[in-house]
């Protein structure tokens, strides 16, 4: 159904060679309780952004940039909640080419970005991030760059974070504390976003 939906929104969509990507924490109770839901599925996971230790899954989200409007999703998975983010997306970077991808500093990996570069002409473009060890003069000579480039990228990503929070307002899908079982995990986080994409469909 999800699958539907998409298409259905991506009709007479002008491509744009930018896709965001990133994710969020989906709640199954607090780090400080024993978990005992969907333990196949789930872990204790920590999530920087809301400096938040939990129990459960994390949704990952791959959209298509587009100008002055939400992102439009073309991947939705989940993963266990101490799933590193690259890690997630290993398996879908085989699909994207001729991409500029944009993601936060968690996704920087000089390898997998030669091997986009030179198998898929794509690329992950992030945040600069600190090289450790680097003499505080070279530091303070590319700062002014390295401040630009970072404001220009986190922009640019702000699309996504809008998608997260509108899905959020909508369903409040990252609280499952209310979920009994794996199966009533996966219809808590897929029927929400059905949900969302109808509304969505319906504006």
């Amino acid at each position: 159904m999800i699958t539907c939906l998409l298409d259905d929104l991506d009709k007479n969509e002008t491509p744009i060679p930018i896709v965001l990507t990133d994710s969020i924490p989906i709640i199954t109770c607090s780090h400080k309780r024993r978990a005992k839901v969907a333990l196949e599925m789930t872990d204790k996971g920590y999530c920087a952004t809301k400096g938040l230790h939990y129990f459960g899954v994390k949704l990952h989200l791959i959209a298509k940039h587009r100008e002055n409007t939400l992102p439009l999703p073309e991947y939705l998975g989940i993963t266990p909640a101490s799933t590193h983010d690259l890690n997630a997306l290993r398996p879908i970077l085989d699909s994207i080419y001729n991409k500029n991808i944009i993601a936060d500093k968690a996704y920087n990996d000089e390898k997998q970005n030669l091997k986009l570069k030179n198998e898929h002409n794509s690329q992950i473009i992030t945040p600069i991030k600190d090289k450790k060890g680097m003499p505080m003069a070279l530091k303070q000579f590319d700062q002014a760059f390295n401040d630009l480039f970072s404001t220009a990228v986190s922009s640019i990503r702000q699309h996504v974070e809008s998608f997260f929070n509108w899905l959020q307002q909508v369903t409040n899908i990252q609280i499952a504390s209310k979920v009994r079982s794996s199966n009533g995990l996966i219809i808590h986080v897929y029927g929400k976003i059905a949900a969302a994409l109808c509304i969505w469909m319906n504006f």
